[in-house]
């Protein structure tokens, strides 16, 4: 049994970072401050700076220095994946499907704390995605499609479902997965995006569930050929 607290796991820099009275983007003192704070040299700290900053907890810049940045689990997740991604070719699918459960399990708390202001939103967005749709040259609404899901869950006020769901797309764009061009197929999912979003503005969220699940079991349908995009 590991009997060490939490806080006994991180770095002094690290506990510096959680622990001080700094707000997000409040600049830090400079290294050699730091290092006399800390009571550790500048070459260890230099090594915990660079973690702390692969993790998003700060910002490094010539002119303005070191500052803190607000907590966010997707960098993270990121460089995590990343490596599971190189490590395994498969481990994006896995985490796409992580990704639909934690969209499922998360459906009924979070459109139930949608706004009326999100209502109009998301409408908004099944609208342009329409327009690219139908235009000319017809567009792949991307943009659309990644704000229409994370519009869904962002009233959670959950920074680790955000920052999985927000990892997800990111390795959907790292892809290029946004660019694919089977309009027959966008077009399927955008009428399944348009009956989730008019069942959350109406309140009827179990269709709206079924939509989402349903929109969700097309990977079956896919091309076989066409590597990773198999998640929307």
């Amino acid at each position: 049994m590991n009997d060490k607290l939490p806080s006994d796991q991180l770095s002094e820099f690290m506990k510096y970072l959680a622990t001080s009275n700094l707000g997000e983007d409040d600049r830090l003192p400079p290294l050699s401050e730091l290092s006399k704070i800390l009571g550790i040299s500048i070459a260890s700290l230099r090594e915990h700076l660079e973690v702390a900053r692969v993790m998003g907890l700060v910002e490094v810049k010539p002119r303005t220095g070191i500052r803190r940045k607000h907590y966010t689990f997707k960098p993270a997740v990121l460089q995590s994946l990343f490596y599971a991604q190189a490590v395994n070719e498969d481990s994006f699918r896995a985490f796409s499907d992580l990704r639909n459960h934690i969209e499922t399990s998360y459906w009924y708390q979070a459109v139930g704390m949608l706004t009326s202001e999100d209502h109009q939103e998301l409408r908004g967005l099944v609208a342009k995605a329409m327009e690219k749709l139908h235009g000319t040259p017809v567009q792949i609404p991307h943009q659309e499609h990644r704000q229409l899901h994370l519009t869904i869950y962002k009233r959670l006020n959950n920074p680790f479902v955000m920052g999985l769901l927000e990892a997800f797309w990111e390795m959907y764009e790292a892809y290029g997965l946004g660019y694919y061009t089977d309009l027959n197929y966008q077009e399927r999912v955008w009428d399944y995006h348009k009956r989730m979003v008019e069942a959350i503005c109406s309140r009827n969220f179990n269709v709206g569930y079924d939509a989402l699940t349903e929109h969700m079991d097309l990977i079956f349908q896919r091309n076989k050929s066409i590597p990773y995009h198999t998640f929307e």
